[in-house]
């Protein structure tokens, strides 16, 4: 759950600070259908966290204006999909010296993902090994997306 709320909450933003820019009106319905289901995704799951563990409030707030949790979160979620995406291209390669490029990029998306993981941890960003704080960042980033 942790994970589709904190990368929905991130395309969300996105999705939102891009619209403006999209000139095609058709492609600017497009973009407005995937902000209004991912806004519904996000009200959905939201109502799962009052049943995993208690949210306890975040020690300090950052500034409203601060978007480098956002910018983080948002390179580590695109790290962790090109994780997925090489692993899934190496299962699929027939080729062995294609494939051993796969493996070398994946290794490169690897030590990026844990890179800015170690990043966000260092920062707070990112509470992984506390499933309270880490569910109250998600419920505040979701909040966040949503009143855009």
């Amino acid at each position: 759950m942790h994970e589709l709320v904190a990368a929905q909450s991130n395309d969300l933003i996105c999705l939102k600070m891009d619209i403006g820019k999209v000139t095609d009106p058709q492609l600017h319905a497009l973009y407005k259908e995937a902000i209004m289901s991912l806004e519904q995704n996000i009200k959905d799951l939201l109502q799962f966290y009052p049943q995993a563990p208690v949210p306890g409030a975040r020690g300090g707030k950052a500034e409203a204006a601060d978007m480098t949790g956002f910018y983080a979160g948002h390179l580590l979620g695109k790290a962790k999909g090109w994780v997925r995406n090489y692993a899934l291209a190496i299962t699929e390669t027939a080729t062995p010296a294609l494939r051993e490029v796969f493996v070398k990029h994946l290794n490169n998306a690897i030590k990026l993902h844990a890179k800015v993981f170690e990043f966000m941890e260092e920062r707070s960003m990112y509470p992984a090994y506390d499933l309270e704080r880490l569910l109250a960042n998600d419920m505040e980033n979701a909040k966040k997306a949503l009143s855009m």
